[in-house]
């Protein structure tokens, strides 16, 4: 292309339309709120350049690699039980779980500052666990001392119930000994 003599590159390649007017890919990973791995779905151009794509989540839906996922589908499926298994098996331990925080108080059990999803996977970590702080589901933060139940998301179809201690720090219950 050429305009006033120059020659334009673009930036990216045309991406091929689907039937809507979006962009038609392929996922290769799952995907929440859009689907599973091997979906074929449509989505709007910016989401598929700046997001779907560069994070390697989904790759153009070519005939070629439509004709792949079908015939590896089953292989996928076998995958994809295995993982759920797996996540369902964590979900138990989380569930047999309790953990305990210590954060600073007043004397009616007001924290001083609060718990967060950040705080629950340290404490996580520490006890042998390994998970992101998005996978900690809060209705809103800790504020107060005592025992609550928070919800850790593993997968779309696996969640799992933790408890979790929040206690005064040690330094507090000295002083007030």
């Amino acid at each position: 292309m050429s305009r006033n003599g120059r020659t334009i590159k673009r930036p990216y390649k045309r991406l091929p339309k689907g039937e809507h007017g979006g962009i038609q890919l392929l996922l290769i990973h799952n995907v929440e709120h859009l689907g599973k791995q091997g979906d074929i779905v449509e989505v709007k151009a910016g989401y598929a350049r700046n997001y779907l794509l560069p994070h390697g989540m989904a790759t153009i839906a070519t005939e070629h690699h439509k004709r792949m996922v079908e015939k590896h589908r089953e292989k996928l499926r076998a995958i994809e039980l295995e993982k759920l298994k797996s996540y369902r098996d964590l979900a138990d331990e989380l569930g047999k779980q309790s953990i305990t925080i210590e954060a600073n108080a007043n004397d009616e059990g007001h924290l001083y500052g609060s718990v967060g999803p950040h705080e629950i996977t340290a404490a996580l970590k520490e006890a042998g666990f390994s998970l992101a702080n998005d996978q900690i589901r809060l209705d809103g933060p800790l504020r107060e001392l005592g025992l609550y139940t928070v919800r850790v998301y593993l997968h779309s179809e696996v969640e799992a119930n933790l408890k979790v201690w929040v206690v005064p720090t040690a330094a507090e219950d000295a002083a007030v000994s």
